[in-house]
């Protein structure tokens, strides 16, 4: 059993190689690293910079938003959790039509992803606005509000609406870390469906992240959105 000053607790025997028990351990090592104030200026410098080009870009899609539904908000607000299992209401652009939380109990069996995660790869739910938003990635602007705030960061794991009460005790540890608004696998070309995988992926970040590694994240998350490859 592996103790540490996280709210939980890692059993190695019970969850196998999957991860790799070495990178559980640098994971917990190296997690108070990650509080460091150097990380928060990248964070707050990154918004501040990308201010002037999102602010416009932001309006303009706010705008077409409405005008496809004009009864229906144009932000959407979601509970999600992030660093140590906090909760927070993750800010998005509305992409999908209202509802759309309840409707998800009527298709959960087709989703392609048996995990804790939800995909669909032709999802009923999303309008049409949405469609090309969620492509370019433009739905997720709004979460610059709360990279400033502090619930999430730049770089880190997908911030995920499971209760970390539902997760495996292993899962659990991307949370010491907070949720990025860009990560490792997102800027992958071929994006894993799973959730195991997903976080797997995750814990192999955190257990070598680094300012000049999420700098390259960064750059490469640019790259994707100028050439999207779809999600």
């Amino acid at each position: 059993m592996i103790q540490s000053s996280l709210p939980f607790t890692m059993d190695t025997e019970a969850s196998g190689s999957f991860p790799a028990v070495d990178v559980v351990n640098e994971v917990i090592r190296r997690a108070p690293l990650f509080d460091h104030w150097r990380y928060r200026i990248l964070d707050c410098a990154f918004v501040l910079m990308a201010a002037p080009v999102v602010l416009p870009t932001l309006a303009m899609v706010a705008a077409w938003v409405k005008l496809d539904d004009p009864h229906a908000p144009v932000f959407y607000r979601q509970t999600r959790y992030g660093k140590d299992g906090k909760s927070f209401q993750i800010l998005k652009i509305r992409t999908m039509v209202q509802g759309a939380d309840q409707i998800k109990t009527t298709l959960l069996a087709d989703s392609v992803d048996k995990g804790a995660g939800f995909k669909l790869d032709n999802d009923p739910r999303v309008t049409r606005p949405g469609r090309t938003l969620r492509k370019l990635y433009l739905d997720e602007l709004p979460q610059l509000w709360n990279v400033l705030r502090g619930d999430m960061s730049t770089v880190g794991p997908r911030a995920n609406s499971a209760n970390p009460a539902e997760l495996q005790p292993w899962q659990r540890l991307r949370l010491v870390v907070r949720p990025g608004l860009t990560g490792s696998w997102q800027v992958m070309r071929n994006k894993p469906r799973d959730f195991n995988e997903r976080c797997r992926i995750d814990l192999e970040y955190i257990a070598r992240k680094s300012l000049l590694r999420d700098l390259g994240i960064l750059l490469q998350t640019v790259s994707v959105v100028i050439r999207p490859t779809g999600c």
